[in-house]
């Protein structure tokens, strides 16, 4: 089907057709050369037959029916605020995680999701590929949350979060969780806690489960990434390392 797409790559602008086919595993570019030569590869609807043609990220490739994904990949770390939805566009004109990202030309989105009111380390990308595996629950990538919650918990209530709640009628996984500081006076606490879930508010069905409701909550950490550097509504590009050790989970 016309509408397939077929691999990807990090192309630069203006770069010979025939490389990016090969960078994007559409074969050798050696065989991407003969291809061209047989007229099974057009450019923006028309068909190339010429070797030394160069494309940029902007045009359209289709080598034989399909569609070669030309746009470049980025990968971004962002401090997401409280107040502001993960999403790429709300139709009641909410701030949403892309408008931080205005001068960004590529269509990235959010891999996962922070609710509205919790802030912290969420990854934007347009890697389809490495967004699914990320989130799928086999590659269990530890998350660390810090959450504000009423009353004090006790050690009865660490061992219930380290060994897996009831949310819904399915226990959780085993989770690390520990008391980062108490306030006796107001009857506050701050909890860390790690999982590699990623169900549905469930940093907040977890505190609910042992009677200490959330009252503010921040992600960060996600696998080895961090917020070092960054303040609320800030960002950074991953670096070439950081998304090797992503891909390699």
């Amino acid at each position: 089907m016309a509408n397939e797409k077929i691999g990807e790559t990090n192309m630069e602008s203006n770069e010979r057709l025939q490389k990016v086919m090969a960078n994007a595993g559409v074969a050798s570019r050696r065989a991407s050369e003969k291809m061209i030569l047989d007229g099974k590869v057009s450019v923006n609807g028309k068909v190339i037959k010429e070797l030394g043609t160069k494309v940029s990220s902007n045009d359209i490739v289709v080598v034989a029916g399909k569609t070669l994904d030309t746009e470049k990949k980025v990968y971004f770390l962002f401090y997401k605020p409280r107040g502001v939805i993960t999403a790429v566009s709300d139709d009641k004109g909410r701030k949403v995680v892309t408008d931080y990202f205005k001068n960004i030309e590529q269509r990235i989105y959010p891999v996962g999701r922070l609710d509205y009111d919790t802030s912290g380390l969420l990854l934007m990308t347009n890697d389809g590929d490495l967004a699914n595996k990320l989130m799928h629950p086999k590659n269990k990538v530890d998350k660390t949350y810090v959450a504000k919650v009423s009353g004090i918990p006790e050690n009865e209530d660490f061992k219930k979060l380290r060994l897996g709640v009831m949310i819904e009628g399915k226990k959780t996984a085993p989770a690390k969780a520990r008391l980062l500081s108490a306030d006796q006076k107001k009857k506050k606490a701050l909890v860390s806690l790690v999982i590699h879930e990623g169900r549905y508010h469930q940093v907040k069905k977890m505190f609910d489960a042992i009677g200490h409701p959330v009252e503010k909550l921040k992600r960060e950490t996600y696998g080895f990434l961090t917020l070092d550097g960054l303040t609320s509504g800030d960002y950074r590009e991953l670096t070439h390392d950081e998304v090797l050790r992503l891909k390699s989970k």
